[in-house]
Formats: structure tokens, C-alpha cells, sequence
């Protein structure tokens, strides 16, 4: 009976120290860690939920920009912080379902060293050209790519396993084509090396590229990479349009916590991030983009990330992509 006691009295107190602190939270400003450079389409989505979210947590979340390996960096940061919630991230399809396939040393685990929080957004990958190119279809690029003798097709990319870098793997495999994939820190250097005609085809996600893109003066877009053309571009066809092969390739962003988050700070945080969301500002400035605001959160997401590993990690085996 006194151990039975005994036991009760150091779980209320365990209760009694938890739950004010949860109460209390957020009780200063949320870092949000961004892995990649700013002004791409991480740091859009990530700018954009944390003004949203500040509103619904009662505090800013400053935006701290950590690129690096592909966004293993900035994720690393994300795993060694503190599990209290004031150190978050915003992981993407590349540092969440990717990287682990084709970087041999890691500096954490996606599926063990993060708490899912809220997917943010998703929008399709997009293929362009100089606006002035002679490929005006994906045919032409295809033709392009099978008839140059010595002097491959080259795509730039934002960086080696991002997303755009396997839309261009993949690309490949499906169209029987082979080119040259060329990875750049970001679309701040990818962009005018397509312009100044250093390559000859940019991927990236459209959001990065909408702007350019809508311009149409030094970039025109061949196709995007979903199952459905998008509503920022309605006249520019989707690869499967094209006839050359069926793709249906999104990018995806989504915010994580250090595992051990405490139960309660994690629930605050997906309640946030979830009412951001549905607010009328965010669905309108995503939607302005390119982009659709996410809907999964917790262990739907984890679920969802568990899938995106096994499509990507068999890509990634199969045309033997590595860092290097």
C-alpha cells in the first residue's frame, strides 16, 4: 500500500512539473531551421507557415537558414537540438526520403531522430528551357537528348539529391534518355546559368520559378512534372501530355521536431501549423505559387514519409546515384 502510494505521489509530480511547462508554451520565439539557401522554394514554405503560424502560437518563429549537403546540415542542427520546441525544422522529399540512399555518412536517421509535425505544402517539379531554345515540346527534348553525338543534354538541379535532381533520374529511365545532371547551390546560381546558357534544361520546384517563368521573357516551361497541369500554368502540359512516359512527381515540405518532444508541445505545434494552414492568406499566397497547402500531420505524415522512401529509395538504387 505505501509503495502504491509511494509510485502515485512521483507520477502526480511528474505530472505537476510537465504539464505547466507544456501550458506555458511557447513562452519565447520558435527557431525554424530552413536547410537549404534562401529564396528557394524551402524558404518560401517556410516563411510563409511561420508567419502563419506565429498568430495561433502567440510568438514569432525566426527563420534561421542552415544549407548544406544536400539540407543534411540544417536537419542535423534540427536532431541535436534541444527536444522543447523551440527548435524546429522544415525538412523536404530530399533530407526526409532521399538523402539516406545516397549519402554514406548521415548525421541523423529520418525515420528515429524526428517527431512529424505538419506537411506544408506539395506543387509539381517543372522542366524549362531558355525562352529563345529550339526544343519547344518534351518530344524535342527527347529527340534532342538521342541525337546529340559527344555533347550530352545537360540539366541543372538545385543541388545533388533534391527532388528536381531524381525528377531528372527519373526522367530519364521513363523517356530511354540520357543526360548530363549538373547540381547548383540553389536556383539564386541554377537560374542564370540557364539563362547565360551554361546549361541546357533547369528543373526545379515550381514555386522557385514561377516568377521567371510567368515573365516568359528568358524561360519557357516544356512541362511539369504531375499527373495534372497546374492551376499557375495552366497552358504548359504535363509530362504524361507529352506522350514520352507517365510521371506523377510532387515536392513536398513538411515541419519536424527533434524526437522526444514532449506529447503536449508537439500537439501545440500541429494544432499551429494546422490552422495556418486552413487560413485564407496562406491557401491564397500558396496558391500563387504553385503550391498546395499539406493536410497530413503526426503519424499520417510518418506514414506518408515511409512510402516516399521505399519509390525514391529503388530509383536511386536503379540508376545508381550517389553524392559523389
Amino acid at each position: 500500500m505505501r509503495f502504491t502510494l509511494l509510485v502515485a505521489a512521483c507520477a502526480m509530480a511528474t505530472m505537476m512539473a510537465v504539464t505547466p511547462a507544456a501550458a506555458d508554451y511557447p513562452e519565447r520565439p520558435v527557431t525554424l531551421i530552413v536547410p537549404y539557401p534562401a529564396g528557394g522554394t524551402t524558404d518560401i514554405a517556410a516563411r510563409a507557415v511561420a508567419q502563419a503560424m506565429a498568430p495561433f502560437l502567440g510568438q514569432p518563429l525566426v527563420v534561421d537558414n542552415r544549407a548544406g549537403a544536400g539540407g543534411n546540415i540544417g536537419m542535423a542542427v534540427v536532431k541535436r537540438a534541444q527536444p522543447d520546441g523551440y527548435t524546429i525544422g522544415m525538412g523536404t522529399i530530399g533530407t526526409q526520403a532521399i538523402n539516406e540512399f545516397i549519402y554514406k555518412d548521415m548525421a541523423y536517421d529520418p525515420a528515429q531522430d524526428f517527431t512529424p509535425l505538419a506537411l506544408v505544402f506539395t506543387t509539381p517539379n517543372v522542366i524549362m528551357v531558355r525562352a529563345d531554345s529550339g526544343m519547344k515540346t518534351m518530344q524535342d527534348l527527347v529527340a534532342y537528348a538521342k541525337g546529340s553525338r559527344g555533347k550530352p543534354l545537360t540539366y541543372g538541379s538545385p543541388g545533388v539529391g533534391s527532388s528536381v535532381h531524381l525528377t531528372g533520374a527519373y526522367l530519364e529511365q521513363i523517356a530511354g534518355i540520357e543526360m548530363l545532371h549538373v547540381p547548383f547551390r540553389g536556383v539564386a546560381a541554377s537560374m542564370p546559368a540557364l539563362i547565360g546558357g551554361q546549361i541546357d534544361v533547369l528543373l526545379d520546384n515550381l514555386p522557385s520559378a514561377l516568377g521567371q517563368l510567368k515573365d516568359g521573357t528568358r524561360v519557357r516551361a516544356l512541362a511539369v512534372t504531375s499527373a495534372e497541369r497546374s492551376p499557375s500554368l495552366p497552358d504548359v502540359p504535363t509530362v504524361s501530355d507529352s506522350g514520352i512516359g507517365k510521371m506523377d512527381v510532387t515536392a513536398w515540405f513538411a515541419l519536424y521536431a527533434p524526437a522526444g518532444i514532449p506529447g503536449a508541445v508537439r500537439d501545440r505545434l500541429i494544432t499551429a501549423a494546422q490552422q495556418a494552414l486552413q487560413t485564407d492568406a496562406v491557401k491564397e499566397q500558396f496558391r500563387s505559387v504553385g503550391a498546395v497547402p499539406g493536410r497530413l500531420a503526426g503519424r499520417d505524415l510518418a506514414n506518408f514519409e515511409d512510402q516516399e522512401r521505399h519509390r525514391w529509395g529503388e530509383l536511386v538504387k536503379a540508376r545508381e546515384i550517389n553524392a559523389n
